[in-house]
């Protein structure tokens, strides 16, 4: 895909007034022609129906323009829409809840449509995410109403909130279960345990849990949940002592509670502590499993030590442990790390065909940041066109960043950049996160590309998506030089407000 666009890009202008995330590119394509003959990039009435919908969202519009825009344009209108294009333009929109809002409450308005009921989860959770709690919810009545409400439903509402900082909010949800319908059981009481520890609030969910255990019983997940969240905050002792615990309940520690206070110790490199809980999960008859590998492997090349890598490989091997993708993975950006390229090259070509694992999006992410590491760009490239002609997995956000990186690294910042934004937006529909624009940014600000990067400061701003206070003082310095003084001005209000 990047590949054919290189000719396009010959005659790429920038305008910082374009809609749609980063979609300050207007090509002009009358005369750029497809290897397959006339493309769909000549002939705008053959443009996919998800990029004809994109294309009529304004950027940094509310959600009732979003509506106005979509509901008034009969391209939009004479569109089908299926679950699979609704579920597609969400995840266009993930970052941009205005959008993402506008596009849902146009597609229920459709007739003849009905959103499936994930559709709302997924609406839902993006409000959440972006902290907009009164939408958030405002749609969990409206749910309510039409008997939508879910316990995925709840547990994405309460994990929102406790993610903003309001846990309290996530109780009375779990507290008011039965005004939707739903049962105060194992299952959800593990779901608000789950949600408080992930926030670090152990003790609050320890003393619900001693609350409820008289008439909701714990399972293994109840401890493990405790165990994991004991970690996290430090407090390994008591993870300890839930294992324990938990077989005075009649549930049998597993593989999944010793590996997590060995990602505990391996946060603190204690490799010794590591290896002994090995031989306590041999003992106990449950071994370390894929998981317990793939985890430590990591922390050991986060170390360096690369060789200490290589044997628990072997140890894993000798016991019988099956790798998977994911720790191919891991096994390939050690060997990465390691300056080991033919031998991550080899893995990634021979190894995992061979042992019918496959690749997955993560696989080549890896190989891409890889050869971005050792200034291969050209290799690196050519596994980003492997990914887009396999079928099997898509880019991401993360594909793009090393490739990124480069283009600033190498001082490519006009057709190279200009493609790889494109592609990343247009080609494949991926809304830009926080450190991608402030990737950006700050390369363009360097690059002496201020009027870009402005565009960029302009669009996160609508998208309501903060800049960090380094950024914006290092845009507004290369403003100021460049005499732009109303965009400077623009800037210091915002830095005000920080």
């Amino acid at each position: 895909m990047i590949f054919h666009l290189q000719k396009c890009f010959k005659r790429v202008r920038f305008l910082p007034t374009t809609s749609n995330s980063s979609a300050f590119f207007h090509t002009s394509f009358e005369t750029c022609s497809s290897p397959l003959g006339s493309s769909q990039l000549e002939d705008p009435t053959r443009l996919s129906d998800l990029d004809i919908i994109i294309s009529r969202v304004p950027v940094g519009s509310t959600d009732d323009e979003v509506l106005l825009s979509l509901s008034h344009d009969q391209a939009c209108n004479s569109i089908q829409l299926t679950h699979l294009l609704v579920h597609q333009l969400f995840h266009r929109f993930k970052n941009d809840w205005k959008s993402a809002l506008g596009v849902f409450r146009w597609a229920e308005s459709r007739p003849g449509y009905k959103l499936p009921p994930d559709a709302y989860d997924m609406i839902i959770d993006i409000l959440g995410k972006m902290r907009q709690m009164d939408h958030t919810m405002h749609l969990l009545q409206r749910m309510h109403q039409d008997r939508l409400v879910t316990l995925n439903t709840v547990g994405k509402v309460m994990r929102r909130f406790a993610g903003a900082g309001k846990w309290e909010d996530a109780v009375r949800i779990f507290d008011g279960l039965g005004r939707f319908g739903l049962d105060k059981n194992t299952e959800s009481m593990n779901l608000l345990l789950d949600t408080l520890c992930k926030e670090n609030k152990v003790e609050v969910a320890r003393d619900i849990f001693l609350e409820l255990k008289s008439h909701i019983s714990p399972n293994a997940h109840t401890f493990n949940i405790f165990i994991h969240g004991w970690c996290k905050v430090n407090r390994v002792d008591e993870a300890h002592w839930t294992i324990q615990e938990m077989k005075g309940h009649g549930c049998r520690p597993c593989a999944i509670s010793y590996s997590t206070i060995i990602l505990f110790y391996c946060h603190k490199y204690n490799f010794g502590k590591v290896y002994e809980l090995f031989d306590e999960m041999e003992a106990q008859g449950c071994p370390p499993n894929v998981v317990t590998f793939t985890t430590v492997m990591c922390y050991l090349a986060k170390s360096e030590e690369f060789e200490e890598a290589m044997q628990l490989y072997e140890r894993m091997k000798s016991a019988g442990c099956k790798p998977d993708t994911l720790f191919y993975n891991s096994l390939i950006h050690t060997l990465g790390r390691a300056g080991r390229v033919r031998e991550a090259i080899h893995v990634f070509e021979v190894e995992m065909p061979e042992n019918e694992v496959p690749h997955n999006t993560s696989t080549y992410n890896t190989m891409i940041a890889m050869f971005c590491n050792n200034a291969q760009e050209e290799e690196a490239l050519k596994i980003l066109r492997k990914m887009e002609s396999s079928g099997l997995c898509k880019p991401d956000v993360q594909t793009y960043y090393p490739l990124l990186k480069m283009c600033f690294k190498t001082g490519k910042t006009d057709n190279c950049l200009n493609e790889l934004v494109n592609d990343m937006v247009n080609g494949h529909h991926l809304s830009l996160d926080l450190s991608t624009y402030t990737l950006l940014i700050h390369g363009l600000c360097r690059a002496g590309k201020c009027e870009w990067a402005y565009s960029l400061f302009k669009e996160m701003i609508a998208q309501e998506m903060k800049p960090r206070y380094k950024t914006c003082r290092l845009l507004w310095d290369e403003v100021k030089l460049k005499n732009m003084s109303a965009a400077a001005d623009s800037i210091e209000d915002f830095m005000k407000k920080l």
